[in-house]
C-alpha cells in the first residue's frame, strides 16, 4: 500500500485494488468510468492495479477485488477461487456478482445445455458450462455486497469511501417504495404497471420508477418486505402474477420468493385443468 491520505488526523493506507469480470455486461465497471465528476477523487482514495476496462497493465497483488459478474462455467470457478486467495476482502459487484443476476434466468431450462446449443450449435463450445449460474457467495466466502444492475455510482463512492476509513458499512432496510414516494413519484400501480418497488432493498434513489419504469427488484428484498401483501396489490390492480413472477425472477434476488410463487401458480393451474 501507498501512503498519502489522512482521516481525522491519522494517515491512511491507500488499498491495491484490483476489477475482475466474470459473466455479465460489465456494465457496472463502466459505471465508475462513466462518473466524470467524482472519478478522480474516488482514483486518489485508492491504488488500482488491475481494471481491463480502463488500463492495459495488471498486477497480482492486491489487497481488496471488485469483482462483477455470475460464475457459469467451471474454468470461472477456478480463477474466482484464485481471486480470493489473494483478496484481503473480495466485493460482490452488482446483481450478476450478488445473485447470479440475468444470466441466472438459465437456470429456469430443465435442460441446462439447451441455452448452449442455441448460441454455438455444432460449434465447439468454448468453456465448460456449469449445471446452473451461480452468484459469487455460492463458492467463496464474500465480504460485502454491492447491489444493482448497474451498481449505482454514488452509492459505490460511499461504500469505498467507508470502507478505505474504515467506517461500518450498511445497506438501506427499507423498500423502494420510502425514496419514490419521498421523490414524489407517481406509483406505477395508479397506472396499472408492475413493480416490485414495495419489496426491494432502497439505495437506488428509486432509479427504475423515477423514468417510469417498473422495478424489478436488482437490489434483492427489503428487510421489511411481504410478498403475501404484493401479491394482494398485484390482483387488485389486475396485474397477472405470472408477471410478478417474471419480475421476481428476473435478477436472481428473489429465489425463495419465486420458488414459492412458482408452485402456487402450478398448484392452480393443475386443479383449474383437472
Amino acid at each position: 500500500m501507498q501512503k498519502g491520505l489522512s482521516y481525522l488526523g491519522r494517515n491512511l493506507p491507500r488499498p491495491r485494488v484490483a476489477f475482475f469480470e466474470f459473466t455479465s455486461c460489465e456494465g457496472c465497471q463502466l459505471q465508475l468510468l462513466n462518473d466524470e465528476h467524482n472519478l478522480l477523487d474516488f482514483l486518489n482514495l485508492l491504488e488500482i492495479v488491475t481494471f481491463r476496462e480502463a488500463m492495459t497493465s495488471a498486477s497480482d497483488q492486491y489487497d481488496i477485488a471488485f469483482v462483477e459478474g455470475s460464475i457459469s462455467c467451471s474454468e470461472e470457478v477456478a480463477q474466482l477461487q484464485e481471486i480470493r486467495t489473494r483478496a484481503a476482502t473480495l466485493v460482490a459487484l452488482g446483481s450478476c456478482a450478488c445473485f447470479g443476476g440475468i444470466n441466472q434466468l438459465r437456470n429456469r431450462f430443465s435442460d441446462s445445455d439447451w441455452p448452449s446449443r442455441l448460441v454455438y450449435g455444432d460449434s465447439t463450445i468454448p468453456m465448460t458450462p456449469l449445471p446452473k449460474v451461480l452468484p459469487l457467495h455460492a463458492l467463496v466466502e464474500v465480504d460485502l455486497q454491492i447491489f444493482g444492475c448497474p451498481i449505482h455510482k454514488g452509492e459505490v463512492e460511499r461504500i469505498v469511501t467507508n470502507l478505505v476509513v474504515g467506517k461500518k458499512i450498511s445497506h438501506p432496510n427499507y423498500p423502494v417504495c420510502m425514496e419514490c414516494t419521498a421523490a414524489g413519484h407517481i406509483c406505477l400501480f395508479e397506472h396499472g404497471e408492475a413493480c416490485l418497488g414495495p419489496v426491494t432493498r432502497a439505495g437506488c434513489n428509486a432509479w427504475c420508477p423515477a423514468e417510469r419504469s417498473g422495478c424489478q427488484g436488482c437490489r434483492g428484498p427489503a428487510e421489511v418486505a411481504n410478498l403475501e401483501e404484493l401479491e394482494q396489490i398485484f390482483q387488485q390492480r389486475g396485474i397477472p402474477l405470472e408477471v410478478m413472477l417474471d419480475y421476481l425472477e428476473c435478477h436472481g434476488g428473489f429465489p425463495e420468493w419465486s420458488a414459492r410463487l412458482r408452485q402456487k401458480l402450478a398448484t392452480a393451474t393443475t386443479q383449474h385443468t383437472s
